[in-house]
């Protein structure tokens, strides 16, 4: 019979083992990132040799979507594995709902240290939120309530904002090493979200990222509209200078992420560090550049969802490939789950476990992909707030002004009853390679479309008249899902 201190030892040496065995994970999102904005995709500027090397070692996804076309809803998905629809995320500027189950609450069950650096943009970042990231699992945090340019304003754990020197995703590359030296101090596998400022406009660079792509102005002299650095309102410029300002900001964010894996190597934590990234939506309307497919963010076209995505983690996917498997950030949750050991929320999720494509062991999503932005149109002012406001005020400023105000603030609301006209919305499914799209019209027609992504990803033609069973099939399946997510919206996942 072991003596009591020899069985201790033991337990706890057995503990330390299966700890040791478990992956570091940090999950890295840019901010309006396209697919197309990337070397490995082809794109015919933009310098990411970062990222193509991930592409080129690790698993890289072809198709790899946004659950939402704009960033709060995304990135409410990134965190619960759900559509933001069912938590009242249904814009920018909408928070989640302090009864969410996000993966940091997971992971922390799993004995992680987890962090959050960076954007947050699903409610405000100060300690007194219900909806910070200290209040949503994470142990400690540099965040902001919405996006930031060079020398941002972070808070750190909740508190005041503080201005931070730099390059901001260098900023957050740094922190992230030290957050990395922390956990392993106390001797723990981490987690980490570092979702950066970058691409987001307004634009700019340092000098040297800059000098890449000084024959951008000459080559596009169309005008687009965007942000202005000086005074924090619209202003219009030549998109040629726009493009050379944001490629920059792209070219300094795969550099930090370049650094951060250098670091993980010099450590020897790659091998068993699962390393993420991917973008919150498509490219914004004053950088994209109308190919390889259509639309832009804020639109369900593919253009609009369709972003970067690729996975590193040589301890599991020991051979570089790609898959064509369909993934979302709705699917981040689930997966994580998976690889940790950790049972999933007791509630509807949308999205699906990845790790049978880690394996190579999918090919197809078993799955529909889902997307619908809510129409919220005037439920701030008629709906009971969720929150109450004054905890849904930010303190961290940006550039940008709203209503002459440089922080941001955040709204929910109570949903208790469903009507007919919270079915509306642009809405879309993927089942497959076809793809339905639905518009509501003013004059009360419903547009809708159909496409085969397999022979036609830039929806160039739409087969309705060619294919009009199917279309009234995936219209069927979109409405039964709403009515689980209108379900979802009045709060009953809540009462289990």
């Amino acid at each position: 019979m072991l003596q009591p201190l020899r069985l201790f030892l033991l337990l706890m040496f057995v503990a330390f083992s299966v700890q040791a065995e478990m992956p570091n994970i940090i999950l890295m999102m840019g901010d309006d990132h396209g697919w197309e904005e990337t070397g490995y995709n082809g794109h015919p500027h933009v310098k990411t040799p970062v990222l193509d090397e991930m592409a080129a070692t690790g698993l890289k996804f072809e198709r790899f979507y946004a659950a939402h076309s704009s960033c709060s809803p995304t990135r409410a998905s990134f965190l619960t594995g759900r559509h933001p629809n069912r938590m009242g995320t249904f814009a920018p500027g909408w928070s989640f709902r302090p009864e969410e189950i996000t993966s940091a609450h997971l992971l922390s069950n799993a004995g992680y240290h987890c962090a959050h650096l960076g954007k947050w943009h699903v409610g405000a970042v100060k300690k007194e939120s219900p909806v910070s990231p200290l209040s949503m699992g994470f142990h400690e945090c540099l965040s902001h309530d919405n996006f930031f340019e060079m020398n941002p304003s972070l808070s750190r754990n909740g508190g005041p904002p503080e201005v931070f020197k730099g390059e901001s995703s260098e900023i957050l590359i740094n922190e992230a090493i030290e957050v990395i030296s922390r956990a392993q101090k106390a001797g723990k596998p981490f987690f980490q979200f570092i979702w950066f400022g970058s691409p987001h406009e307004p634009y700019s660079g340092l000098p040297q990222d800059l000098a890449l792509y000084d024959d951008l102005p000459a080559k596009y002299t169309k005008v687009v509209k965007l942000t202005s650095n000086e005074t924090g309102g619209g202003t219009k410029r030549p998109q040629g200078e726009v493009l050379r300002e944001r490629y920059a900001e792209i070219t300094a964010m795969d550099r930090a992420i370049g650094n951060l894996r250098k670091h993980l190597a010099q450590k020897g934590l790659r091998e068993n560090t699962l390393l993420f990234y991917c973008g919150d939506n498509g490219t914004s309307p004053d950088a994209a550049l109308g190919v390889p497919h259509r639309g832009a963010k804020a639109t369900f076209y593919e253009g609009g969802t369709l972003v970067p995505g690729l996975i590193e983690w040589p301890a599991r996917i020991a051979k570089p490939r790609s898959t064509r498997v369909r993934a979302s950030t709705s699917d981040l949750l689930p997966s994580l789950a998976a690889i940790v050991g950790q049972a999933l929320p007791n509630r509807p999720l949308d999205g699906i476990d990845l790790t049978p494509v880690l394996d190579d062991k999918m090919s197809m999503r078993p799955s529909a992909l889902h997307f619908w932005e809510y129409q919220a149109g005037g439920k701030q002012a008629s709906g009971e707030p969720y929150i109450d406001p004054e905890l849904q005020k930010g303190t961290t400023p940006l550039v940008k002004k709203m209503g002459g105000k440089a922080t941001r603030d955040f709204t929910n609301f109570r949903h208790p009853v469903v009507a007919e006209s919270d079915y509306l919305g642009p809405r879309t499914m993927i089942e497959g390679d076809d793809k339905i799209v639905i518009h509501d019209q003013k004059n009360g027609v419903t547009k809708v479309e159909l496409f085969d992504l397999k022979n036609d990803p830039a929806e160039k033609t739409n087969l309705l008249a060619q294919r009009p069973e199917l279309a009234k099939r995936l219209q069927a399946n979109i409405r039964l899902w709403q009515e689980g997510v209108l379900k979802s919206l009045s709060g009953a996942d809540y009462k289990k």
